[in-house]
């Protein structure tokens, strides 16, 4: 299956959760008419369907697909610790995660088409893969040519969150991956413990 483009409201509607960021329309009551069955009573979810959702609104919220996320999974289950947390925090330290949460890019999506069309270094070296594992350490930052863009410069200049496990030089446009997050530490409304049960099956 391909990534997801589709209207994001739908999909934050699902998971009745703005996992996109902030969203207008996603305030809005959605109730449908008596027409549409809204008086139908909402059938009990599984425990499986329940546990699925929840991989599923981590793949839409970080733009993972099935096979690269289930690849993170297995790396996560090899390591010593707790598995869900470590999930988490791999998948935080993608490259196209780490442009976002730099401030590089307004989105994921946007932090994508930036790597892919060449415009990230990582230790002075141009990557195009956004599934690229950035390490404790690691320099990312705008390829020179690519600095005066106006997409980089707008998001850059719109910036407002700022994470402790990030470093951000604006004069270089520059910044340094310090450590992995803590679970605390990641914003994201995502229950993983119960991504980790469903792949125990």
């Amino acid at each position: 299956m391909a990534r997801y483009i589709g209207p994001k409201t739908k999909i934050a509607r699902k998971f009745r959760d703005p996992i996109y960021g902030p969203d207008k329309y996603f305030e809005r009551k959605n109730q449908p008419s008596k027409q549409q069955g809204s008086f139908k009573r909402r059938r009990k979810q599984s425990e499986y369907g329940i546990q699925l959702q929840e991989k599923q609104k981590a793949k839409y919220t970080y733009g993972i697909l099935e096979r690269q996320f289930k690849n993170v999974f297995q790396k996560a289950s090899r390591k010593k610790g707790i598995t869900g947390e470590i999930l988490l925090q791999l998948i935080e330290a993608r490259l196209d995660n780490v442009v976002f949460r730099m401030g590089i890019a307004p989105t994921r999506a946007g932090a994508r088409q930036l790597i892919s069309h060449r415009h990230i270094i990582v230790n002075g070296e141009i990557v195009s893969v956004p599934s690229f594992s950035i390490k404790p350490g690691d320099i990312i930052g705008v390829r020179e040519k690519s600095k005066s863009l106006e997409a980089i410069t707008d998001s850059l200049a719109s910036r407002s969150n700022s994470y402790s496990w990030l470093e951000w030089d604006d004069n270089l446009m520059t910044g340094k991956f310090l450590n992995y997050p803590e679970r605390e530490e990641i914003p994201e409304n995502i229950r993983e413990q119960l991504i980790v049960e469903l792949y125990s099956k």
